[in-house]
Parts: structure tokens; C-alpha cells; sequence
């Protein structure tokens, strides 16, 4: 796997309460299977799409963090951890903790925009991550969905190299974030449509081979639906969130709609 760009999504995961219903969960949705979680990791587990290639981890939640709610957790490459986390700290960010080494897979770092979205940064060793994207049970997009659309702009465009375009819709306040010209990642302010408690957060977009039947399979086993489903030029996708209140969307992106949108 190449050497990622500064800034790009290269993987993601999740703690609960519960690991062994998360993976039985995420097993009947996704169709993963697991590798088994290393102790000395905390049993962190990693996930692989049918194909056999690693799409995600998931892991019981640390001690110390009982009450906090299950989410999904995006990681960001770096070549250089310890500028990145300076960075963070200079443009109003705050460390969840200082980077840390994790056997010779890599180095991570934990972070809180001044919004309160809160992800990680990822300079790789051994683990350089995602093998799976764009296909069934892997990741394919994400969006920094914004309480301060103008807060959470100036944080990541100064941690991170992005190129800023601007959707032309006068529905919502999108921006796309692009690396050397390539889309890597969306921002969405959210809207009176988000419940009041719900803070800033990062949106992880899985694909399914069919939203409405992924939906089904949510529903049927105690996950909830919170937007759509909803047919786009980019597939027809629903947000949705799992039995532990992780929430997250499912794209079918074989099913597309209507035009692409134009950047201002």
C-alpha cells in the first residue's frame, strides 16, 4: 500500500461497551470477519470486508471512559506526528493525549477541534491503513459535520494541507477538502435538523451492495435510522447509528441519481 497523503482518511474505528454484540452487529451488516484482538492492545480487533482485506477496528471501551458514548473515530495520515500535533494545539485544538506509540504498527495521536469533534492522526509503521475502500463493508467517504461551519474550516485547513471548494447549493453549507486536487473529505454545518445534544462529529460512509436492505438489517437488529434513505449522484445512502448509538451511514454507490453538484 502506497504512502498516504498528508491529511487523507486511512482508517477508522469504534470502542462499546459490548465488543462481542458490536461484532455480531457489524458481521451481519457488513459481512466482516475478525482478526483475533491482541491483549497486550486491549483487545483490539480488526475487521476484514469478504475479500479478506482489513476494513476497520473495533475495540471495548478503556477504563475511565464509562458514560462516554459509542461513536465512530476517523484517523488523518501524517508523516510527522509530533508537528501535527503542534499544529493542532496552534490552530485552537486539544489533545485527548500526547502521541503514542503503538508497537511497531505506528503512531497516534488523539484530538478535539474547537468545535468538539473529536478524531485521530495516524503516522504509519507497519500498519498503513485501509486495504479495503469503495467496496462492500469498507470505508468509501467521510464529513466533518459542524456545529461552527467557519471554526471547524480554519482548525483543518490548518493542520492540513486542504484545498477548499465550496458546493453551490443553497440548501446546505458544504465545502469539499481536496488533496492535490483529489476530493478526500466533505464538511457539512449542520443544521436546526440535528437534535441539540448531537456535537460536532465526523460522518463515516461505509459501503453496502443495497441501502434499503442494510437499512433493514439496522433496523431488525436494534440499530436506529437518523436521515434517509435518500437517493444522490453519489449513490443512495441512510444515516443510521448501531444498538450502541455509534452512528454512521451506508452507501449503495452503484445507485445514483440526478447530477453531480458544481463547485462555486
Amino acid at each position: 500500500m502506497a504512502a498516504q497523503i498528508e491529511g487523507a482518511p486511512v482508517w477508522a474505528d469504534a470502542m462499546f461497551t459490548d465488543l462481542e454484540a458490536a461484532k455480531g452487529f457489524y458481521a451481519e451488516l457488513f459481512g466482516w470477519s475478525y482478526d483475533t484482538g491482541a491483549e497486550e492492545f486491549g483487545d483490539y480487533t480488526q475487521a476484514r470486508t469478504a475479500s479478506g482485506k482489513n476494513a476497520a477496528a473495533l475495540s471495548p471501551q478503556m477504563p475511565g471512559m464509562e458514560g462516554v458514548p459509542a461513536a465512530w473515530n476517523l484517523y488523518f495520515a501524517t508523516t510527522d506526528i509530533a508537528a501535527t500535533a503542534e499544529r493542532v494545539k496552534s490552530a485552537g485544538g486539544t489533545l485527548s493525549m500526547e502521541p503514542m506509540r503503538v508497537g511497531d504498527f505506528g503512531t497516534m495521536v488523539t484530538a478535539q477541534d474547537p468545535t468538539g469533534c473529536l478524531f485521530s492522526v495516524w503516522q504509519a509503521d507497519s500498519h498503513e491503513g485501509f486495504e479495503a475502500v469503495n467496496e462492500p463493508g469498507a470505508f468509501c467517504w467521510a464529513e466533518v459535520n459542524s456545529r461552527d461551519a467557519a471554526r471547524t474550516d480554519a482548525f483543518f485547513t490548518s493542520v492540513f494541507p486542504y484545498e477548499v471548494r465550496k458546493m453551490a447549493d443553497e440548501h446546505v453549507d458544504f465545502d469539499v477538502w481536496q488533496l492535490a486536487g483529489s476530493p478526500v473529505l466533505g464538511r457539512m454545518r449542520m443544521t436546526d435538523d440535528f437534535p441539540e445534544h448531537v456535537p460536532s462529529y465526523v460522518n463515516v460512509y461505509f459501503v453496502v451492495e443495497d441501502c434499503d436492505a442494510a437499512l433493514a438489517t439496522v433496523r431488525r437488529l436494534g440499530g436506529t435510522l437518523h436521515f434517509g434513505p435518500v437517493d444522490s449522484p453519489f449513490g443512495r445512502f441512510a444515516a443510521v447509528g448501531d444498538p450502541q448509538g455509534a452512528a454512521f451511514t451506508v452507501i449503495d454507490v452503484t445507485s445514483t441519481k440526478g447530477e453531480m453538484p458544481r463547485p462555486d
